[in-house]
């Protein structure tokens, strides 16, 4: 029986400006009539123009609450728009580095990820749509821009209301629509991504790790996938293809609402994480966020390595793994607040080095140019060119990888990589839900300060320490390869010993403002490796917030989460 097309009469909702990844807002925004019907229908026709038609795409989500109803709806409004094929994955469910390797590997004209990655779900949480273009990366500025001005004209949406989709069933159903073919398949995310990446990695080498058989202790590890889309990734890789006993893995069970916590991969957040590696029976440990493109790694005792840290290590460490041995190493790249142990490398290296905005998206142009191989962001996101997004499982195998190759342990690792390299101290303070109108407030004053040419070698004293600004500015970025600039990145105040500090309001909280505040600094000096980051880099922080207001003028006292 062929569908009949409907086109249903609605009009603009206000706010639909995607953000760094994609739309994101409280599940209630997204249940109102025509609301989320508006945004798919945008992103439909602004994210593929003229190509709509006879296209394909893949979508897929992070099991969040209402991201079923969202997948049955796109399935109808693409139906309606003459979409020829959609590739889902089962029961809805696939991790934003899947997606991109689905992209990719089939070569279809983008993909729809339902998701609001690191933010809670549930029927009072978030959800988020975003789009990813044909290269498998997040859609870039210009396309984004382009979706939110076609939420603001929007007046109608064709949709076939009587298309009925089994999300459950892995296989290809056809149905006619307008005199065309349009097809579902139904598919197993987690194979695709799987296979690849015993393509990439040496997964012998890593068995050889975790069972001991090479004489050596097994490498006992806890995998946390928080009850996001990462479980049946990490059961099927971890335990199934590399021998790990189950005990390896917690909450592994994808939920709507992520067993009522945040699935956010950092020390507050993943604290029972971190309560298990204390107890030194573990000698790795990690953490995914809600969809899967972050990660968190600890060492035995809930040894921290930083994100940044993080980079810098596999950045160091390459040649353990076959994809690179292969490809060959090209440029490193890191966003602008992450610290800078990965430019230390790259210098070292005679590699090419980049720093960028804030958003995988920065990172697409340049691997697509074949100028870069590996990249991150102190966000706990790591990835390298095999995928055009992060990848939390992916940074796992890395680790693992290289533990496997140099026989050492997480913390053995990182103090050998500070003893080379020198260590950069990094921290990041978030301050959550801040009322926007006072965020602003401060980010305006901060603008004010570093326009001022007196703040160029003004000296900050705090306690016995003081420092000395070299360069203060509002981040701006010119992409090299295809010259679009972004302004407004992050206000930074750069010292002559390298500290730095740097302000930003986040784009992925769904209410409110998110302030984050990072400061880094740099220490050369091995006897002083040891000490605690947050120690070391309280003058800059007071300094911050003395600087910024932000206590006074948010009062908020302390920050939400800290890093």
């Amino acid at each position: 029986m062929a569908l009949v097309v409907e086109k249903v009469a609605t009009s603009p909702f206000e706010g639909m400006k995607p953000g760094t990844s994609g739309l994101r807002k409280a599940v209630q925004v997204y249940q109102q009539p025509n609301y989320t019907e508006n945004f798919v229908q945008a992103t439909l026709t602004a994210g593929l123009g003229e190509k709509l038609k006879g296209c394909s795409l893949v979508v897929g989500g992070d099991g969040r609450y209402f991201g079923k109803e969202a997948t049955e709806l796109i399935v109808k409004i693409c139906a309606a728009n003459g979409v020829s094929r959609l590739l889902i994955g089962q029961n809805g469910l696939m991790s934003t580095p899947a997606l991109s390797c689905v992209i990719r590997k089939y070569k279809t004209d983008g993909g729809i990820i339902l998701t609001a990655s690191h933010n809670p779900g549930g029927p009072n949480g978030d959800f988020g749509i975003k789009f990813n273009t044909a290269n498998g990366g997040p859609a870039p500025e210009a396309v984004t821009n382009a979706i939110f001005e076609a939420t603001k004209t929007i007046s109608e949406y064709p949709i076939c209301r009587d298309l009925k989709i089994d999300l459950s069933v892995i296989g290809r159903k056809t149905y006619e629509v307008n005199g065309q073919t349009f097809t579902v398949d139904i598919i197993d995310s987690v194979d695709d991504y799987c296979n690849y990446m015993k393509e990439i990695f040496d997964f012998n080498s890593i068995r050889t790790l975790l069972s001991g058989s090479d004489g050596r202790p097994p490498l006992n590890l806890l995998l946390n996938s928080m009850h996001g889309v990462m479980g049946p990734y990490v059961t099927k890789i971890v335990c199934g293809e590399l021998g790990a006993p189950e005990s390896s893995t917690v909450n592994c069970v994808p939920l709507e609402d992520f067993g009522g916590h945040h699935p956010d991969p950092n020390l507050t957040y993943a604290a029972d994480l971190v309560n298990e590696l204390k107890k030194g029976q573990h000698g790795f440990g990690a953490a995914f966020d809600g969809d899967g493109d972050r990660n968190m790694i600890l060492g035995r005792n809930a040894f921290f390595v930083t994100p940044s840290d993080s980079l810098a290590v596999i950045a160091n460490n390459m040649e353990c793994i076959p994809f690179f041995k292969q490809s060959g190493v090209k440029g490193y790249a890191r966003s602008m607040p992450t610290a800078g142990a990965v430019d230390r490398v790259a210098k070292a290296k005679g590699k090419e080095f980049f720093e960028v905005p804030t958003g995988w998206k920065f990172f697409g142009n340049l691997m697509d140019a074949g100028r870069l191989s590996l990249c991150g962001e102190e966000s706990f996101g790591t990835g390298s060119d095999h995928i055009r997004e992060k990848d939390g499982l992916w940074a796992v195998l890395a680790w693992l990888s290289i533990l496997a190759h140099t026989k050492q342990s997480v913390e053995e690792l990182i103090k050998d990589h500070w003893k080379q390299y020198g260590r950069n101290f990094f921290t990041r303070y978030d301050y959550e839900n801040c009322e926007s109108g006072s965020a602003n407030t401060m980010m305006e004053n901060l603008n004010n300060v570093i326009s001022s040419p007196e703040l160029i070698g003004k000296k900050f004293t705090e306690g016995s320490k003081s420092y000395t600004v070299a360069k203060a500015d509002n981040f701006c970025y010119t992409d090299p390869i295809d010259n679009s600039v972004s302004k407004n990145q992050g206000v930074r105040i750069i010292f002559t010993d390298d500290s730095r500090i740097i302000f930003r309001l986040s784009g992925t909280g769904s209410s409110g403002a998110t302030i984050r505040l990072y400061i880094e600094g740099y220490e050369a000096d091995i006897s002083q490796h040891h000490l605690d980051a947050q120690v070391v880099l309280k003058p800059l922080i007071e300094i911050s917030l003395k600087l910024s207001q932000l206590r006074e003028l948010t009062g908020r006292q302390e920050p939400t989460v800290i890093t």
